[in-house]
């Protein structure tokens, strides 16, 4: 397991690297000068190429690169174009919020939409099965910020249970939390009931239904252990969608996170920021993927096998 682990580790390193690379080409060729989106039009030629000497915009684009990967590796992102903060800092203040509300859309899509997958498939073919269906597929078809702007109209304004937007405690994160995991509750619930469905026709189920087992125990012992495998992978890809989704999540109920700090941090062309805040997202999918690698080889040892020796 170990090895298994530091192999993942190591094959990392170069979709970091990889991904530092694209971001730094992308915010070269990027339209626009950030120093001027900075001091605005208010300032002279000469003061503006003094303030880019001092961020060293005017070096080549060869020693820009270098001295970027090499003050990433020391843990230095460097400081805000518009705030002169600490870009990591900052990072430090954001990323709380953002894994609070992947963390509440995980918990709001993944039991329930495994529940509801589970349930639709015992009863297939019947009126509940069809009505699932027909729910599932309108929530996984509805985009993050219509279902957003839905609860907040509903929820938030007419009946007035939770507050629309902010921040100031746990009531604030429901709305958000629900709005992002929805999507994912509703795709899980499709998957769980097909893997369900599948599971349930095999001969191990057939042979423990003919023991006189209960139907809770072939359920959830026999049938939902088996299904919850394959599950894994949809789920930490889930959490990815959580990040990236959080930017219009976080932009439109006001949650103080990444996605909303790495998008005023694009209207602003503040390339710093953005580099950061991509970097941490890229971070946070390698580790996903790594966690999701030492749980497929812990729950089945065909698995283990395989990808230690591959």
């Amino acid at each position: 397991m170990i090895t298994l682990i530091i192999r993942r580790i190591l094959q990392g390193i170069p979709v970091i690297l990889g991904v530092m690379t694209i971001s730094f080409l992308l915010m070269n060729v990027a339209p626009g000068d950030p120093v001027r989106a900075m001091v605005g039009d208010y300032y002279d030629d000469t003061t503006v190429e003094s303030l880019r000497e001092e961020l060293g915009l005017n070096e080549s684009l060869g020693v820009q690169y270098i001295n970027f990967i090499s003050n990433v590796c020391s843990g230095d992102l460097g400081k805000s174009f518009m705030t002169q903060r600490l870009v990591l800092d900052d990072l430090k203040q954001k990323v709380p919020f953002t894994l609070q509300l992947a963390l509440g859309a995980m918990l709001i899509a993944v039991p329930f939409g495994i529940l509801l997958g589970v349930f639709a498939a015992i009863n297939r073919g019947k009126l509940i099965d069809r009505i699932l269906i027909v729910v599932s597929l309108a929530g996984v078809s509805a985009p993050v910020f219509w279902i957003a702007l839905l609860l907040i109209l509903i929820v938030g304004i007419h009946l007035q249970w939770l507050p629309p937007t902010g921040f100031g405690g746990i009531k604030f994160l429901i709305l958000p939390a629900i709005a992002l995991g929805t999507r994912s509750m509703t795709m899980l619930a499709r998957t769980s009931r097909a893997y369900m469905l599948d599971v349930l026709q095999e001969d191990y189920i057939r042979t423990a239904i003919a023991k006189g087992l209960s139907q809770r125990i072939v359920l959830f012992k026999h049938g939902l252990r088996n299904v919850l495998i394959p599950l894994i992978t949809i789920i930490a890809a889930d959490f990815g969608s959580y990040l990236s989704g959080a930017v219009l999540t976080e932009s439109i109920f006001g949650w103080p996170g990444v996605g909303r700090f790495a998008l005023n941090a694009i209207m602003k062309r503040d390339f710093p920021v953005i580099q950061g805040s991509v970097l941490f997202m890229a971070l946070i999918f390698v580790v996903i993927n790594i966690i999701v690698d030492i749980c497929y080889a812990w729950s089945d040892p065909r698995v283990r096998e395989t990808l230690i020796h591959e």
